[in-house]
């Protein structure tokens, strides 16, 4: 059992205070279902008190009137730190969510550590000025931070996204009330104290761990400019519904059912070592896990016979394990979920072709086998919605024609991927296929480029200069006459 660790006081404004509440969140071990950590948990009045701080500091405070160098190098000092500590990092998230280590060290952390560096670049690149020609004389459009921003993070990646929304927004001038979820609370007191030490100036920063009905509060507040949002398209709904009552700008990045397209081309071997960790990262809690897998029926024996002797190779266990490929899954309710989900599978016909239930050996935690189904039909519940965890399908095609129509047929369009010798022809169907990242031969998220979904996916779009952009206004300034400046 991990040593308990506890924190009194929330970090408001860059300053540990007492909270104006007396609850408190216990985060439960995935891996044990014992109680190893303890935070305040926020309360209305902390929201208002955060808030005003950010507003103050933004209206009044250094940090927007920064150089961009000036913020540049505060920021810069962040990603080194998070550089230095991403096993202390890593480890906290692996004990608060389940994530198998190997995977914390190199995604939770040192990728949280890619995302600011590649905001670093961006807006060091950024154009925030232009001058143009305007129909009726010259214009000058500025781009200038957006305010106060409201940050609610998911507990399944929490460093990744939280840097993807204080990194952009801290380089543009704003200032955050981070919402961490109360699964993972523990390591945004890390983040806190090394953005204190970089010297991020008073009232930039919040953090505050809370549950939903406070996260409405944040995010319905009068005082917030702008709202960057993670989490269930449920969820998603109802914080564009809150914000609509301000007009509040919002950025939502919801979930995924993504389609891993294998043309009747592909080599077996590459294309199962490609899929599966992308199918299983992360024990399966990622919104752009490739859980469809869209196999051509002239191979299809082939390749179910290759999936299924992979993930049944994949190694479950601890997640602190080095060893572990798949952990447990955060809560008891994301278990049960998943158990009900394959449940379902089989009363719908679905066959599975390894797994299906807790692992033996691990029945204390919050554990469910790496999951493969057969003979899918995209009419499927487990085909349709969003399961989150270690439960994949394999969905047998036709012709091209119809896996392209079997991919889009989906309330989601986050991610998804083609498999074929033909690099050419994958560009090809990656055109087709409406999703808002798509993958050829390979699976990646590259953090210069713009992240985020269509339909159910979200809204709006994180990394690159389009997610920077989502944090700044643009100021039109009509020039007069023959100025030539």
């Amino acid at each position: 059992m991990p040593e308990l660790v506890e924190h009194g006081q929330l970090f408001i404004g860059g300053e540990l205070t007492d909270p104006l509440g007396k609850d408190v969140i216990e985060v439960v071990s995935p891996h044990t279902g014992e109680v190893f950590g303890r935070v305040p948990h926020a309360a209305p009045a902390d929201v208002d008190r955060a808030v005003a701080v950010a507003r103050r500091a933004f209206d009044e405070g250094p940090w927007p009137r920064m150089t961009l160098d000036e913020r540049i190098a505060v920021v810069t000092r962040i990603k080194d730190a998070v550089a230095v500590r991403h096993e202390e990092i890593a480890r906290i998230i692996s004990q608060e969510n389940g994530s198998p280590y190997s995977w914390s060290v190199l995604a939770q952390a040192l990728g949280a550590m890619m995302v600011w560096d590649s905001a670093i670049n961006v807006a060091r690149d950024f154009t925030y000025e232009e001058t143009r020609d305007g129909a009726l004389g010259k214009l000058l459009v500025r781009r200038e931070p957006v305010g106060v921003v409201a940050a609610v993070v998911p507990w399944n990646v929490p460093q990744f996204v939280a840097a993807a929304k204080l990194a952009p927004a801290l380089l543009a001038g704003c200032t955050v009330v981070l919402k961490p979820s109360p699964e993972s609370p523990l390591d945004a007191y890390l983040l806190g104290e090394i953005a204190k030490e970089a010297g991020l100036p008073e009232g930039v920063l919040s953090i505050l761990p809370a549950d939903r009905e406070v996260s409405e509060y944040l995010v319905g507040h009068p005082g917030i400019d702008k709202i960057s949002f993670t989490g269930s398209v449920g969820a998603g709904r109802r914080v564009m519904e809150v914000a609509a009552r301000n007009l509040t700008r919002v950025t939502l990045e919801l979930g995924g059912k993504s389609a891993a397209v294998v043309l009747p081309d592909a080599d077996v071997e590459s294309t199962v070592a490609g899929v599966v960790p992308a199918a299983w990262m992360n024990n399966g809690q990622a919104c752009v896990a490739q859980t469809r897998i869209l196999l051509p029926r002239s191979r299809y024996d082939e390749f179910a016979e290759a999936f299924t002797a992979a993930a049944s190779a994949l190694v479950v266990g601890d997640p602190l394990d080095p060893a572990t490929q798949v952990g447990p899954l955060v809560a008891r309710r994301q278990q049960q979920r998943n158990l009900d989900y394959i449940r379902i599978g089989q009363e719908e016909g679905a066959k599975i072709l390894t797994g299906g239930g807790v692992p033996k050996g691990y029945e204390q935690g919050w554990y469910v086998e790496p999951t493969l189904f057969g003979d899918v039909t995209n009419t499927m519940r487990i085909a349709r919605e969003e399961i989150f965890g270690p439960v994949i399908c394999l969905l047998p095609y036709g012709d091209e024609t119809e896996a392209l129509k079997i991919a889009n047929d989906s309330d989601y369009g986050l991610s998804g991927s083609v498999w074929t010798a033909d690099v050419a022809h994958g560009i090809d169907v990656a055109r087709q296929v409406r999703t808002g990242t798509y993958n050829v031969n390979t699976f990646s998220l590259d953090m210069l480029g713009p992240f985020g979904g269509y339909k159910n996916s979200g809204v709006g779009r994180e990394f690159g200069p389009e997610g920077f952009s989502a944090y700044l206004e643009h100021k039109m300034i009509h020039l007069p006459a023959g100025w030539e400046g």
